[in-house]
């Protein structure tokens, strides 16, 4: 993640990633026709989500988000060095120790990836025990 653009806490994030051509990944992920990982695309979308949802929380601090889930995820178009993802990440629900967000990876105007991610929220101290 490169920059947050907009936060509306409980509700939204809007994030920049610059896609460089000196990416590690690119190295051995389709060396000749460079395209980058769709997990690393989830990824992004899923440490913008991160980012909401600690501004989200009561408490942040004491919390921990851990990725559960990833469903009904499409890949359109691939995402190559030199593009700039506009990740667009929508809280659908949060409970005291679940989350559901909606995210949406752009370039330029056309979709690249979506889908949904499920998150735990950690005690931090309960991983101490």
């Amino acid at each position: 993640m490169d920059r947050v653009i907009e936060l509306r806490e409980g509700e939204s994030i809007i994030a920049l990633k610059n896609v460089t051509h000196n990416e590690p990944f690119f190295q051995g992920h389709f060396p000749d026709l460079k395209v980058m990982p769709g997990v690393l695309v989830i990824e992004a979308m899923a440490q913008a989500g991160g980012i909401l949802l600690h501004h989200s929380l009561p408490d942040p601090e004491r919390k921990l988000v851990l990725l559960s889930k990833v469903d009904k995820t499409k890949f359109r178009k691939p995402i190559i060095p030199g593009d700039q993802i506009r990740l667009e990440v929508v809280l659908l629900k949060l409970k005291s120790k679940f989350a559901q967000i909606s995210g949406k990876a752009y370039v330029g105007e056309e979709l690249a990836a979506e889908g949904e991610m499920f998150a735990s929220v950690v005690e931090v101290e309960e991983l101490d025990e």
